[in-house]
């Protein structure tokens, strides 16, 4: 009889100590001198796991008993934040159900599962403030973590204003040390995984930043807002309230208040100078207001911090096997958070430098990125980027143009060298463009549909030739410079493009849509190329072939400024002086279209010979009255 009475007790004490062993083996393992690796981790998480789950079958598996239910719902606790912290959300969700359902049960109440929140609403209304109710609230605050980790907010606003009194209506039952006391006839301390009042804690401005993200994207940038900003204030690791001032800066810029915006950036880089999306957004705005100085700046801070060391997932006081990244997984997140790999932001760098008067140091970045990609085993830009890298041969390509900017067209050569042995043997005999099946589409500007790397590849090889045409007649070359550029045109006059209906035809600048297509850098190339030989010629005085080359590059490539000075001075040279005149002013009247985001390589050079504006402007004016007059 007396071992009967005492049985429970001896029970409870044995269960209690596995308890917190367990919970203490994991405290060492990652409180240890020796941090694990994510690895360890997780197979140490796997273990706790097993061991927690093979002790919570222990406690069921014997007639329910007041004493233990307390006990009970601690490893349940502990067992659920071990498979929450490994993804295990459904079958987390089956225990805690079951657990929960098992203490209204003794407690005399037998709620129909239904809905979630009709189900949790009912749990705490059967509990009210009994002895168990803080171990159920316990479970409660893991049912938030998965509704938050599977991004279901609806769910979450709900029952919102339970869940955000958690922290509060725990407080008087959980120390702050994590540990819980058992009431009943033991007074040993029952261990928890984790205080579920810093879960409450992070579990609050993880929602907050969810549910800003969330409104972000659905356009409600003013809502989203004001709950960033509560957020903002509430108790949390600095790197969560630096996504707090980020996503404010997001909404601010989505609300056209990019001054506020970069204010807000500059806050979370404050808080957490590990926060590089708020380096990345900042330079964004920058670009949108053409602060080109303030852009190239920002682009290069963010790729040095991008180099820095991976930063880890920020710990929250104390050990624990959630993190916020488990938490934060909604793709509306992950989206504002995205940022571009170092070699893209390189590659970025490279080429604003190069297109704003920087060329040195961008033919030097243009270096380094090459060298990087060509040393490193590529991983990082295998993954999905906000601006993937352009292919190998374009960034030959690029840095070849930035060198004979840098006026070293030797190098230049060898690097279009480089592009042609890899192209040259690949290039087809013909090749077609289509005009894409969507009606309209090649009229708003949509690329034309390519014929795979067939495509590419000419066009590649064509660029190559042209740039080592500009490097010739950098160097005075010129016979070798009309032999490059014949054969870029000789590539480029391979393509035809095929209209519905119709028959495969030559190109023209009329059919061209927006720039990038495939069709605008052919006939990019056509015209430039047309135009380096038509001035190499004139230089040579083979006058008749000069204008002619010339002529063909304004047709191909109307905006072609180097082309129409040179036709000009072709015709002055002819004795057509009033058509020179008249070809001069129409060239200086015509508005461009900005070839800013165009590659470096497609860009007029700017090396070889050149006309001076302030000359043909006096030989206008001993002509008289302009005939454009």
């Amino acid at each position: 009889m007396y071992n009967k009475m005492y049985q429970p007790v001896s029970l409870l004490n044995r269960w209690t100590q596995e308890n917190n062993e367990l919970v203490n083996k994991w405290m060492q393992q990652e409180e240890g001198g020796n941090a694990p690796t994510p690895d360890q981790s997780q197979a140490h998480l796997r273990w706790c796991s097993s061991e927690f789950h093979k002790l919570l079958r222990k406690l069921q598996g014997i007639p329910p008993h007041a004493d233990h239910t307390q006990l009970e719902l601690t490893v349940v606790y502990n067992a659920c934040v071990c498979s929450t912290a490994q993804s295990q959300f459904s079958e987390t969700e089956l225990v805690l159900t079951q657990a929960t359902e098992r203490v209204l049960q003794r407690t005399g109440d037998y709620p129909v599962y239904s809905e979630p929140c009709v189900f949790w609403k009912t749990v705490l209304k059967s509990l009210g403030n009994s002895t168990l109710n803080s171990c159920v609230l316990h479970l409660l605050c893991l049912q938030w973590a998965i509704w938050l980790a599977t991004c279901q907010l609806k769910t979450i606003k709900e029952l919102q204003d339970e869940l955000f009194s958690l922290s509060e209506t725990l407080s008087t039952g959980v120390r702050d040390d994590g540990r819980s006391v058992a009431r009943g006839q033991s007074s040993d301390i029952q261990l928890l995984m984790m205080d579920p009042r810093r879960l409450c804690e992070l579990l609050q401005i993880c929602t907050l930043i969810a549910q800003g993200a969330e409104r972000l994207s659905e356009g409600r940038s003013s809502e989203a807002l004001s709950g960033l900003q509560t957020a903002s204030s509430l108790p949390a690791p600095r790197t969560l309230v630096a996504y707090t001032h980020l996503l404010s800066g997001s909404c601010l810029a989505h609300m056209n208040r990019p001054q506020m915006a970069l204010q807000c950036y500059r806050k979370a880089l404050e808080t957490d100078s590990r926060c590089v999306c708020a380096l990345y957004q900042s330079m964004l705005i920058y670009r949108q207001l053409r602060n080109t100085q303030a852009e190239i700046q920002a682009l290069r801070l963010l790729h040095s911090t991008l180099l820095l060391p991976s930063a880890i997932e920020p710990a929250l006081p104390g050990t624990h096997p959630l993190s916020a990244s488990l938490l934060l997984s909604s793709q509306s997140l992950n989206s504002l958070l995205s940022v571009p790999s170092a070699p893209s932001v390189l590659h970025s760098l490279a080429q604003k430098s190069v297109l704003h008067g920087r060329v040195p140091e961008g033919v030097e970045y243009y270096l380094d990125l090459l060298s990087d990609l060509l040393s490193e085993d590529q991983h990082a830009t295998e993954r999905a980027e906000v601006s993937p890298l352009p292919r190998m041969p374009e960034l030959y390509l690029e840095a070849g143009a930035a060198l004979l900017m840098a006026r070293r067209p030797t190098d230049c050569m060898a690097h279009c060298d480089e592009v042609i042995g890899t192209t040259l043997e690949l290039l087809p005999e013909k090749l077609v463009l289509e005009e894409p099946e969507e009606t309209g589409e090649a009229e708003t500007g949509a690329p034309f549909t390519e014929g795979g790397d067939k495509v590419s590849m000419l066009l590649w090889a064509g660029a190559a030739y042209l740039l080592q045409g500009h490097c010739h007649t950098h160097l005075k070359n010129w016979k070798q410079a009309v032999t490059h550029y014949t054969r870029c045109i000789n590539l480029l006059v391979k393509v035809r493009f095929k209209k519905r209906g119709f028959q495969p035809q030559i190109p023209s600048a009329d059919m061209v849509g927006k720039q990038g297509t495939d069709l605008c850098i052919l006939q990019r190339l056509k015209g430039l190329s047309l135009a380096g030989r038509g001035i190499s010629f004139a230089q040579t005085d083979q006058l008749r072939e000069a204008l002619r080359d010339l002529q063909l590059s304004l047709q191909a490539l109307p905006g072609c400024v180097g082309a129409g000075l040179w036709c000009g001075e072709v015709l002055w040279k002819l004795g057509r002086k009033r058509e020179a005149a008249a070809c001069w002013e129409k060239t200086w009247k015509s508005t461009t279209e900005s070839s800013e985001n165009l590659s470096v390589y497609l860009q007029e050079p700017q090396s070889g010979p050149s006309l001076d504006s302030i000359e043909l402007r006096h030989r206008i004016q001993e002509l008289g009255p302009s005939l454009s007059a």
